[in-house]
């Protein structure tokens, strides 16, 4: 499915998403880590989507479709879910299935198997703290996305620094080991790099921190 030089580490990322764990993803993820961990509330993730989901929105990296089911501006035409891994996109799917729904299995460090300037948003919500490389490398994601959306269109997420970012004792102890299991591909991630990639490819865009959380939207020129 992949040529990157890190494959291995991609497969790693993602292999956490099985149909036994995604059942109990949200409780994890958004009750326990998002709160205790990582110190980003998750009604400002979904307040995120709120301000950028357009009719029709690309959504990369699926987790279980949590902040797409629980935003209130939903899509009125489609939600396309990109995703490597088919568990969490099969289960993505049934979860929105109120909304038409479109899947595609695809690795967001390759340019997406969908076409150009198709989407009025799209999303990539806690993607790049699992993606292998540095910041710069990772930033190839943002390209792959952003050439899916039309100019004027929105591009948005969250991902889990390392550095530049206060890190609480919690997630201090347990981010290296979450790493070193290739869960998380985060340990040079830096605030100013994320910063610098985004400013290297949209005029207009902002970056608000709550924790060790960045969350990013921008415009697509």
């Amino acid at each position: 499915m992949t040529t990157s030089p890190h494959s291995n580490q991609v497969h790693a990322g993602q292999a956490v998403y099985l149909p036994w764990t995604l059942p109990l993803y949200d409780l994890m993820a958004f009750k326990i880590n998002c709160r205790f961990l990582f110190r980003v509330p998750v009604s400002e993730v979904v307040a995120m989507f709120d301000r950028n989901v357009s009719p029709d929105h690309l959504d990369v990296g699926v987790g279980t479709g949590y902040f797409l089911d629980n935003c209130r501006t939903a899509p009125q035409q489609a939600i396309t879910l990109a995703d490597l891994n088919e568990h969490a996109l099969r289960h993505a799917a049934r979860r929105l299935a109120r909304f038409e729904v479109r899947t595609v299995r695809a690795n967001a460090l390759e340019p997406l198997p969908l076409p150009e300037a198709a989407f009025g948003s799209a999303s990539m919500n806690f993607l790049l703290h699992c993606v292998p490389g540095s910041i710069r490398q990772k930033a190839k994601v943002l390209d792959h996305v952003a050439a899916c959306v039309r100019p004027g269109g929105r591009i948005f997420g969250a991902t889990v620094l390392s550095k530049g970012v206060p890190v609480g004792v919690a997630a201090r102890a347990v981010m290296p080991v979450w790493n070193w299991r290739g869960m998380m591909n985060n340990s040079e991630d830096s605030l100013g790099d994320l910063r610098t990639e985004l400013a290297a490819r949209f005029p207009s865009h902002k970056v608000s921190v709550h924790g060790c959380t960045a969350l990013f939207e921008a415009e697509v020129p």
